[in-house]
């Protein structure tokens, strides 16, 4: 593994696990096994540093995704499967999602953060509009909006807030209902 990708999941880690207050450059170089000082020569600033975790954190997310989502468009009928499958795999990694968390959070305090995480994000956010536009959407933009929402949510409150972990069936069923209203789906047969 290259440092940055060492130092960037040791900064994910701590951010997981101990919140921005957590993340000091010594704390990095601690965790990751490095001398002191290697963080600091590969990200100076805690800006550096947030940024590095941000691109690692993107590329894990999109690694992560990529089973949910690759294969083509999916139908209509395939369409809450493929969402459900892209929140189950966040909402099971407690990790990556608790460091993107404290990242967002972050972000709202420093405006050149804020640009590299909503970059970040619309690499999420198109190929759901793309998603939802392929399978006929009479607006996937607004669309799109509402399905991410409703997933962060969904995330949210299973990691940070007082819900249960869904499972993929209730996940499956709870998009299903969300989209129906969206795009006529058919009422689900339960399995």
């Amino acid at each position: 593994m290259k440092r940055s990708d060492m130092v960037a999941e040791a900064a994910i880690t701590l951010l997981a696990e101990r919140g921005m207050r957590g993340l000091t450059h010594r704390a990095v170089d601690e965790a990751a096994g490095l001398p002191p000082g290697s963080t600091s020569n590969l990200a100076r600033t805690r800006a550096a540093l947030l940024e590095l975790a941000l691109a690692r954190l993107t590329a894990l997310e999109e690694h992560a995704l990529a089973p949910a989502i690759s294969g083509g468009p999916p139908s209509r009928e395939e369409l809450p499967d493929v969402l459900a499958e892209a929140v189950h795999v966040q909402v099971n990694d407690r990790r990556r999602t608790l460091a993107r968390y404290e990242l967002a959070l972050e972000a709202t305090r420093r405006p050149e953060l804020r640009a590299i995480y909503d970059r970040a994000g619309r690499r999420f956010r198109d190929p759901a509009v793309a998603l939802l536009a392929a399978v006929g959407s009479r607006d996937p933009v607004r669309h799109a909006r509402q399905v991410v929402a409703f997933g962060e949510g969904m995330m949210f409150d299973a990691i940070a807030g007082a819900g249960a972990v869904p499972t993929r069936t209730e996940l499956r069923e709870a998009m299903r209902e969300l989209l129906s209203g969206m795009l006529d789906l058919p009422p689900a047969a339960l399995p």
